[in-house]
């Protein structure tokens, strides 16, 4: 059995293809799972080139979907044939966060999907949505339920709501598709005129481009008449200040990326006297990405899908994503 596995010192070019064990039969509780593909998130990039450290050989990526090949035990909600896909924090079930999670996180605190078999317990997975191929439900584990938790869950967000999301990267997509599909305003930046006309496509009512408009922040507030109700902020510190122009009073800021770096200056007499909702976002739980799988079967939705890569090239796509040229989610066929 093949696994790719990340050799110290970390980066893209100590990715291994190797050989390892076979993971055996599942035991009470468990399935096995034929994984069919994976998707490239900036977080198992962080991993690969070690911002994240890891132990040697660890096997990277969060996401992963196949088929159930087996079955333990006492295992009910699962059966021989059944599409899956993993869930990003296998301990996170419910409710509010958990101290710790990411000691579990797959291709992080644990052993992740870019390997071809693996057992593990029936909760680390959900079904996939009915009629999905593999390479489209391995989009869903952490940038789409990363989007989801931050219009639905965390945003309270109804139909007739305006949203700004940032770039063309797989939250931000998610999160334009999520919102168009459920009747919201959308305004959307990018600083390629070729991805701000596909943007349009996917259902933009606006669009921006960042670099002519530098003050963007005031250009979508006054689109939106007078502020939009939610920001998708996946840049961090750079854009933060221009999200807090943008947002209206009382508005909501998912603040889920890293893009512009780890810290910087912050606007907050700007912040407080909006009374703006501003919420870290990692992820979700796993009934989050259950209810999210409904959603996308009753309106029809299907993710974005930039290019494929097979597993022995997960360095290639790595720097694929590396380039910023990649539009929606990056697949790695295994």
């Amino acid at each position: 059995m093949k696994a790719m596995r990340l050799r110290h010192p970390a980066g893209i070019d100590n990715l291994r293809l190797e050989d390892v064990p076979d993971p055996g039969d599942p035991g009470p509780g468990q399935i096995r799972v034929r994984i069919r593909a994976s998707s490239l998130n900036y977080h198992d990039y962080v991993v690969v080139v070690g911002g994240i450290p890891t132990p040697d050989g660890r096997i990277p990526m969060s996401d992963g979907a196949g088929e159930v090949v087996a079955v333990g035990p006492g295992v009910d909600e699962f059966a021989v044939g059944d599409s899956v896909v993993s869930v990003f924090f296998p301990n996170w079930l419910d409710g509010a966060p958990v101290p710790g999670g990411f000691r579990g996180v797959p291709g992080d605190g644990a052993d992740g999907y870019a390997v071809e078999e693996v057992v593990a317990p029936a909760h680390h997975f959900t079904r996939a949505p009915r009629g999905w191929s593999p390479a489209e439900a391995a989009t869903l584990t952490c940038a789409a339920l990363t989007a989801w938790r931050a219009l639905v869950t965390e945003g309270r967000f109804k139909a007739g709501d305006t949203v700004l999301v940032q770039g063309t990267g797989g939250v931000s997509v998610f999160a334009l598709q999520f919102a168009k599909a459920m009747g919201a305003t959308v305004i959307a930046t990018s600083s390629s005129e070729a991805k701000l006309e596909r943007l349009k496509a996917l259902g933009a009512d606006h669009v921006l481009n960042y670099r002519t408009t530098p003050g963007w922040g005031a250009k979508a507030a006054e689109l939106a008449g007078g502020g939009v109700d939610h920001v998708v902020e996946v840049g961090g510190p750079g854009t933060l200040p221009e999200s807090i122009t943008a947002v209206r009073v009382g508005g909501h800021i998912s603040l889920i990326g890293v893009l512009t770096g780890y810290a910087g200056p912050v606007p907050t007499v700007q912040l407080m006297a909006k009374q703006v909702r501003l919420i870290g976002i990692t992820v979700g739980t796993r009934r989050d990405q259950l209810d999210m799988i409904r959603a996308v079967e009753a309106t029809g939705l299907r993710p974005v899908i930039d290019r494929h890569f097979p597993l022995a090239e997960l360095g290639a796509a790595f720097r694929h994503q590396e380039s910023g040229a990649h539009f929606g989610k990056i697949v790695v066929d295994i």
